[in-house]
Order: C-alpha cells, then sequence, then structure tokens
C-alpha cells in the first residue's frame, strides 16, 4: 500500500480494500478472516479470495467458470470478460470489461487457482484447515447445515476432495476453531470460537 506512486493511488487502494475485505472486526466476516489469518500463512491467498468471493459480486460470478476448467486448461482474461458481459449484459463498457478480465485472472492467480505470467492455466489451489473453517462458516451463514456444508461453492473453492475437507475439519476441531462431529452420514458443524458463542 505504501508503495503506491500517490495519495490518491492509496486512497483508492484502501477504498477497494474496504469494500473487498470489510475492514471492521465488528462485522463477521473480517473479524473471522483476522481470527483465522494469522495461524497459517499458507491459508491466507484461499482466505483472502473466500472473502472477496464473498463480497464482490462480479469475482463471485466468474467463479463457476474458474472451477468448471480442468487442471493444465488455458485461462484467458477474456473468458472472465464474456462471464461478466452475460452477468451484467450493459453495466460496463468494453474497456471496462477488459480491465476487470485481467484483474480477475489475476486474483485467482493469486488464490493458486491459476499459474503462468503470460498465458496462465488452472491449477488446484492449495487448501488449509483455516480455510475450511472459513469455508464453512460461509456456508453456514447462508444457512446451510451439517454434510450439504461441504457441498457449498465455498468448500468447492478449496479444490480439495471431501474426505480432505473431512478431515480438515477433524483437524480444524482439535485447535479449537470449530466444532466438528460425523457419524455415518451424520455430521455436525459448530462455530462458537468464530461467532464469540461463549462471550
Amino acid at each position: 500500500m505504501l508503495l503506491k506512486p500517490t495519495v490518491m493511488t492509496r486512497r483508492r487502494s484502501i477504498r477497494r480494500l474496504k469494500e473487498l475485505y470489510r475492514l471492521d472486526r465488528n462485522v463477521l466476516l473480517f473479524r473471522a478472516l483476522r481470527d483465522l489469518w494469522d495461524v497459517d500463512a499458507n491459508a491466507q491467498p484461499l482466505l483472502a479470495m473466500l472473502c472477496a468471493v464473498a463480497t464482490d459480486p462480479l469475482l463471485r460470478c466468474t467463479a463457476d467458470l474458474l472451477l468448471s476448467l480442468p487442471v493444465d486448461a488455458e485461462v484467458t482474461p477474456q473468458q472472465f470478460e464474456a462471464t461478466v458481459k452475460e452477468v451484467f449484459p450493459s453495466r460496463y463498457s468494453p474497456a471496462s470489461r477488459a480491465s476487470i478480465g485481467r484483474n480477475v485472472a489475476s486474483s485467482w492467480q493469486q488464490s493458486g487457482h491459476l499459474r503462468g505470467k503470460l498465458h496462465k492455466f488452472r491449477v488446484h489451489a492449495e487448501c488449509r484447515p483455516p480455510a475450511l473453517v472459513y469455508a464453512l462458516l460461509l456456508g453456514a451463514l447462508q444457512d446451510v447445515q451439517g454434510e450439504a456444508l461441504f457441498n457449498t461453492l465455498w468448500c468447492r473453492l478449496l479444490d480439495t476432495p471431501g474426505h480432505v475437507l473431512h478431515s480438515q475439519a477433524a483437524a480444524a476441531s482439535q485447535r479449537g476453531w470449530l466444532e466438528y462431529r460425523r457419524a455415518g452420514n451424520v455430521t455436525e458443524v459448530g462455530f462458537r470460537y468464530l461467532l464469540r458463542i461463549d462471550e
């Protein structure tokens, strides 16, 4: 942020960060993000992306396209641009859509879903338990419960098989980040720590 060349660009960047990440500890999305942020640096790219997708409809509208692509498929900014045009047909000028396409591609690369500089290719992002906890919380905030929590958009963005997600949920439960119980086909997940229920 401090490397931005002018005060105006710094202010614009801060405003955009506040829009995306709701930089206020009274806002549950940001407070939970902060609670989980420092426990595992490798989880930070997915944590940031989950929060951004939750708050940015432009990024969110490109998620299905990204998730539909097989590993090693080449991805272009124009594909994201076309998706934005389809979802928001008359809202953005061609120049704005082109900029959005480039920015979206860059965002998915930063989260670990894409790799490459000149040409970008689909890869699996690295999921860590803090990112899973945040994804499950986002699902719960949409009134999803039980096993269905592991099938939401948020968990799909983790790029990780279901049995691994369950193993990570058990590990997160041992750390106290959530409550997780599974018996047969019944799964229970609670968020006392992140929701501050005991305070």
